[in-house]
């Protein structure tokens, strides 16, 4: 048997979405990707918003935006495209303070929806999360470099925070102990989950591709990036995806006219029931409306064409089947 496991980029429920979303039921913004994503066996997204209507804006430093929706409408949101755990290591968790923080986490276990890369200590924010798939056993890490002073301490809640650079010694440490952890519990799936790097850049670094792969030697099965609001390419190592940005799922976000920061795709795994990767499917998407949107013919078509080009860096190549790419995988 295989199992169908999506991955989507950034899920930004707050600002105007929060405000469309009071006016539409609660599944509207996944557009008509709806039925898409419930067909899946599961679902993995990077929550880029805290869940509450409590606290106050960060100011302890500098902060342009800050995202929070009401959890009224996004858990019923989540659950109903049949979201089964969200990465919370972000620059956005803990916009409005601590408070909202503990909200969302207490919101997101009532409704059931796995999380992992915050919590109210580091050790909880570098926990992982599992997911039973079926009968496929899926265990979740979650870490970001970004917004150091969101950083989980002993004391104070924050997010998993780590350097991305696979030669510093407490990002080993960390991070060995995060998967450890992880496979103590021996999954059939080991993700790794990172919003890593900054805004509207294109191509990952040569650290971050040195640190995906440290993060497979070291036993992940597959890298979900994010954060740069833009797609980047994917990049299959050792039979193992790697998806260096999985771009912006849903958000309210001005559109650069160039980087098109309103297309991406939600990425498709096929897993066996031994936890062998089969393919990675690519279903092209855009933003409007404030939800999510099967991409048009000309979105899909340019979607396509620059997922091809970022990737060939890689030397990965796609197959096309329909709108979707393909990209078969060794197991």
């Amino acid at each position: 048997m295989r199992h169908r496991i999506g991955f989507a980029g950034d899920v930004m429920l707050g600002r105007l979405v929060d405000e469309a979303q009071r006016r539409r039921p609660a599944t509207a913004v996944w557009g008509d990707v709806l039925d898409r994503l419930r067909g899946l066996d599961g679902l993995f997204v990077n929550l880029e918003c805290c869940l509450s209507t409590r606290g106050r804006p960060w100011r302890r430093t500098r902060r342009a935006f800050h995202f929070r929706a009401d959890p009224d409408w996004a858990v019923p949101a989540l659950a109903g495209a049949g979201v089964d755990c969200c990465a919370l290591a972000n620059n956005h968790v803990l916009d409005y303070e601590e408070e909202a923080l503990r909200d969302t986490l207490d919101t997101l276990d009532e409704g059931g929806i796995a999380r992992a890369g915050a919590g109210r200590t580091r050790e909880e924010a570098f926990e992982p999360a599992a997911v039973t798939v079926n009968d496929l056993d899926v265990a979740f890490v979650s870490f970001t470099d970004n917004t150091s002073e969101y950083a989980a301490a002993e004391g104070s809640p924050g997010t998993a925070y780590v350097e991305i650079d696979a030669d510093d010694e407490g990002t080993r440490t960390a991070v060995r102990g995060a998967l450890a952890r992880a496979a103590e519990r021996d999954p059939d799936l080991l993700v790794a989950s990172l919003h890593w790097g900054p805004n509207m850049v294109e191509e990952p670094p040569e650290s971050f591709r040195a640190f995906a792969h440290w993060l497979i030697d070291e036993g992940a099965d597959l890298i979900h990036g994010h954060s740069a609001h833009v797609f980047q390419g994917v990049e299959a190592y050792r039979g193992r995806p790697i998806l260096y940005d999985a771009g912006d799922f849903v958000d309210d976000y001005a559109v650069d006219g160039r980087l098109r920061n309103d297309r991406s795709f939600l990425f498709v795994a096929s897993v066996t029931d031994s936890g062998d990767l089969r393919e990675l499917r690519l279903h092209p998407t855009e933003i409007y409306d404030y939800s999510v949107h099967e991409a048009g013919p000309d979105a899909a078509g340019w979607s396509r064409t620059r997922m091809r080009e970022l990737s060939a860096a890689f030397g990965t190549s796609f197959e096309r089947d329909g709108d979707a790419l393909v990209l078969p995988l060794g197991g």
